[in-house]
């Protein structure tokens, strides 16, 4: 079996790939999608036919026997990754009503992000602001703020050392990425105490050291 990870250095839902196979301790092949030169190496056809929607990443799981398994979408990605490789669960596991809740918050914080802010943020959005004569900095920096204060709100002041627990979880696969795009656009962390406890927590694991953008072999400074 072997596992190939379709991705581009900075894009915040490949990155989120990265940490989960790290944390995993799963190894693979990584091949890049240049997301920008030329147009764009997802809008190629060879790419659009493992994605159709012409997004990175792409997992193929090449198993032994049989044909490969092709998934697309970070979250059911990171999640087949977690139901087929057990080690380091990053949804809690457990039958009770108290760990169903559990992993409903982690689901609940990762798509906080998947959904409420990475999809204003992405090169689509900001290219047809940008095309529209809009400033997508600024476009992009009130939508991560107001969402990372939702995040801080959720996570609340407890005493965890990451999103939920103290082990990382797929909620934090999701922020660390979050918090890599708004360094990049120019957002402050200052008012997200919570946010930066866990930051500092995930900056000394090595998996998610492996994972960052300027580790990757396609990086450019």
């Amino acid at each position: 079996m072997n596992l190939v990870l379709h991705n581009y250095w900075r894009s915040s839902a490949s990155y989120r790939v990265r940490i989960g196979l790290a944390l995993k301790g799963l190894a693979y092949e990584y091949r890049v999608v240049n997301i920008i030169k030329d147009g764009g190496a997802q809008h190629t056809e060879a790419y659009k036919a493992l994605n159709p929607m012409a997004q990175v990443p792409t997992l193929e799981v090449i198993e032994d026997v049989g044909p490969p398994v092709v998934l697309t979408q970070s979250l059911p990605i990171l999640e087949y990754l977690d139901e087929r490789w057990p080690q380091h669960p990053l949804l809690p596991i457990g039958s009770s009503h108290a760990a169903m809740a559990t992993r409903a918050r982690v689901r609940a914080l990762a798509e906080l992000i998947n959904t409420g802010i990475q999809p204003l943020q992405n090169l689509t959005t900001t290219r047809k602001v940008k095309a529209l004569g809009g400033d997508e900095q600024a476009w992009v920096q009130g939508f991560i703020a107001s969402g990372l204060a939702a995040y801080e709100a959720a996570v609340g002041h407890g005493a965890d050392r990451y999103s939920v627990g103290d082990a990382p979880t797929l909620a934090d696969c999701f922020l660390i990425p979050q918090l890599y795009s708004a360094r990049r656009f120019g957002v402050s962390l200052d008012p997200y105490p919570r946010l930066r406890i866990i930051d500092a927590a995930c900056a000394d694991d090595a998996a998610f050291l492996a994972a960052h953008p300027d580790r990757q072999p396609d990086a450019v400074a």
